[in-house]
């Protein structure tokens, strides 16, 4: 029940996205998964210089269409995993380890603790 409750800020943030949105909530295992609607338009205003095609927020997962969401699913699923760790303090966190490699002169994205973890984790889906 925790591993609910702990992120559940950061899922209800993501639920009203989609809502304002209009891009409808599919249940799909222990995540809420949207795309479509105006999230193609959203989200890629609010990726500070770079263009998410999704995007986890708590349990949600958010996509741009079905195509990117098929494609992001495992990895999403890694930070959906790392915000029940972290909870409301993933966003934070996840700033910091940004900053961290920008601070050491590499990507604030690819080379982000949490991105690092998050394409381990899929790659490692994919070879299984």
């Amino acid at each position: 029940m925790l591993r609910y409750l702990w992120p559940s800020p950061l899922s209800l943030v993501g639920m009203l996205i989609a809502t304002a949105c209009r891009a409808p909530l599919r249940r799909r295992d222990h995540t809420l998964e949207a795309c479509g609607g105006l999230l193609p338009r959203f989200l890629p205003r609010i990726g500070f210089g770079m263009r998410p095609a999704a995007i986890t927020l708590g349990h949600v997962i958010l996509a741009v269409d079905q195509p990117t969401l098929d494609q992001w699913r495992d990895h999403e699923r890694v930070h959906v995993a790392q915000a029940e760790r972290w909870g409301p303090l993933f966003p934070v966190a996840y700033a910091a380890a940004s900053a961290v490699a920008w601070g050491r002169g590499k990507d604030p994205y690819r080379d982000n603790f949490f991105e690092l973890e998050a394409q381990q984790v899929s790659v490692n889906r994919l070879q299984v």
